[in-house]
């Protein structure tokens, strides 16, 4: 099958050509002819298959068509990011056709938006707590909107998005097309569709897995050696465009700090970053001005960051959903990738939950020559109360792959 199948606007084929898109992806396949033929549509697909094109070209054929000047299509999206990608995506599917948007969402100044709206915009990409702002002052009318997308809708959820999502749709007609997308369908987001969608379409692809092409491993190792161990891994990798996860923004800024130390170029992503940092982040990770990025899961749903080799767990995740979605960032459109998770003895009960998931047991390994049996720090032992600042900085020779020991049977 090629694009050509969906008989799309010339126009956009041709963006499509450009953006060097060559065989549509089984979401795209799937999902395209049924939104270009106007259902609603509930779609659940893992992270990096090309999902948000599934909306985009459907959306920006059916502008092409019907007069424009005014709000025809809102897509709720949960994270500045993602409503930024998908403006990308728009500028690059849409290149020519004159077809106008908007990102809305806060920690920016409203200006902007503003004088957007005022000119005259037909798709809004927004997220929902500063789209409310402007519907309450009324700022956007939403009467003349002919299709929804729910974008992340779990993600959604997830940041407590729900009540606002709900607000907004009693601002828009209930004559219209709705498309709700998420990796996986919580009962609320169930409950949702029932009440906001008329007779949708299912389509499900690779649901709840990660994706077929990244190789897992797990990395047992004490707490107190989880810094020193990730320091030795990267040494021993080829860090050209390694994402690293943790569970609190102090220990991602505190993380990058350490690593920014051993002479690595690293940047990190965090709600306590400004919208500009983060785009900076994202920009200069994308474009190879960063080989390491220290995130926390605002990074793991939904980003489009071509080409990252691996995926580094420095804190365990507390769902098996964003262990998914935080390995979702690798093994994009069928390259491959890897996955590492360092892994507590606390770690265990998530660790069972996952390889029950995956259907397997999962590798643990061991890095060779690595100092398991390392004592906790004190405060009178100033030597070891520094382990990174008194480790060897390594620049060169790095290899393509972790060299590593497999079946280890304790934590050492």
């Amino acid at each position: 099958m090629s694009f050509n199948t969906f008989k799309l606007n010339s126009r956009l084929l041709l963006n499509i050509n450009r953006a060097g898109y060559i065989t549509p992806t089984p979401i795209q396949s799937a999902a395209i002819p049924a939104a270009l033929a106007g259902h609603d549509i509930i779609a659940t697909a893992q992270t990096g298959t090309g999902k948000t094109a599934v909306f985009v070209l459907p959306i920006l054929h059916y502008l092409l068509t019907v007069p424009r000047g005014h709000p025809r299509a809102l897509i709720i999206t949960p994270t500045r990011e993602l409503a930024e990608q998908i403006h990308e995506t728009i500028r690059v599917l849409g290149a020519g056709t004159k077809i106008r948007s908007v990102t809305i969402y806060g920690g920016i100044s409203a200006t902007p938006q503003l004088k957007a709206l005022h000119d005259g915009v037909e798709i809004l990409v927004a997220c929902p707590g500063r789209l409310l702002d402007h519907i309450e002052h009324r700022h956007v009318n939403l009467a003349g909107l002919e299709v929804l997308v729910l974008d992340e809708a779990d993600r959604m959820l997830d940041m407590g998005f729900l009540p606002d999502v709900r607000r907004i749709l009693k601002h828009v007609p209930k004559e219209r097309q709705t498309l709700l997308f998420g990796a996986t369908l919580p009962l609320e987001i169930e409950q949702l569709a029932t009440q906001t969608l008329t007779s949708p379409q299912r389509i499900a692809i690779g649901l709840s897995r990660p994706a077929h092409t990244v190789t897992h491993a797990f990395f047992p190792v004490a707490q107190h050696l989880k810094t020193r161990l990730l320091l030795a891994m990267l040494k021993k990798t080829q860090a050209d465009s390694v994402l690293i996860f943790t569970r609190t923004k102090h220990r991602a800024e505190r993380l990058a700090k350490q690593i920014g130390q051993k002479r690595f170029k690293v940047t990190s992503l965090h709600s306590n970053r400004t919208q500009k940092q983060r785009q900076s982040a994202l920009n200069g990770f994308k474009g190879g001005t960063y080989q390491v990025m220290v995130a926390t899961d605002i990074a793991s749903r939904g980003i489009d960051i071509d080409r990252v080799s691996h995926v580094i767990n420095y804190d365990m995740p507390d769902t098996a959903d964003t262990y998914i979605h935080r390995i979702g960032r690798t093994g994009r459109a069928e390259r491959t990738g890897e996955a590492f998770t360092l892994m507590t003895p606390q770690d265990d009960a998530m660790v069972r939950r996952l390889e029950k998931i995956m259907g397997k047991r999962l590798p643990r390994e061991t890095l060779p020559d690595f100092d398991y049996a390392a004592r906790l720090p004190t405060r009178t032992d100033s030597r070891i109360s520094r382990p990174i600042h008194s480790m060897q900085t390594e620049s060169g020779g790095r290899r393509s792959r972790l060299t590593s020991r497999r079946s280890v049977r304790g934590y050492r």
